[in-house]
């Protein structure tokens, strides 16, 4: 194995520990020493290829929400459309783990409220100006209040598992959730 594949092979190793162990025990509570001891290596490794435990963590949350294309959506189903999108996501999805960890992380550490923020910045917010005619300062309240409702949504199905919300089929969250979410992306508010 050439020096390049075992260098890849080695910070594979270190982001899939560090996945887990964020997963696992949150930003705060995970080490550098417990990551590299997942990935078996030494902890000098995974400084050496991360720098930091802030960058290891950007790097092992690095989410694409794959936002869906809604050029040809009926404007009566876009709030059902991202409902569904999110819940695929977080079900079906393997990077649905890594949502969650941000979730889980955000409420207690500002480099991970950071992270969330960035993402709703960047991936959710120009979604929602497309549908707002131009107008940035509606566009922001619109995407927050839907933030409010997808992030309550995963706090409550997957992290407290709020028995009526996390038993739901995914038709009937996304035939509850969807009109609230249909409401604040193209209603009147």
């Amino acid at each position: 194995m050439t020096a390049v594949r075992r260098s890849d092979a080695t910070r594979a190793a270190i982001l899939r520990a560090a996945q887990v162990r964020f997963a696992e025990d949150g930003y705060q509570r995970a080490t550098i020493r417990a990551i590299a001891a997942d990935a078996a290596i030494d902890p000098s490794m995974v400084m050496r290829y991360y720098g930091s435990k802030e960058r290891l963590f950007a790097a092992a949350v690095d989410i694409d929400l794959r936002m869906p294309d809604l050029a040809g959506v009926s404007r009566d189903e876009i709030g059902a459309t991202l409902v569904r999108h999110w819940v695929r996501r977080w079900e079906d999805d393997p990077t649905g783990d890594v949502l969650l960890t941000l979730l889980r992380s955000a409420a207690t550490d500002d480099t991970v409220a950071e992270r969330v923020r960035t993402v709703f910045l960047e991936q959710i917010l120009p979604i929602v100006r497309g549908m707002s005619g131009g107008d940035e300062r509606e566009a922001a309240e619109r995407a927050g209040l839907l933030a409010t409702q997808m992030l309550g949504l995963a706090m409550c199905r997957h992290i407290l598992r709020i028995p009526p919300v996390a038993a739901m089929s995914t038709e009937r969250v996304v035939e509850r959730i969807g009109a609230t979410a249909q409401r604040y992306l193209v209603g009147t508010l």
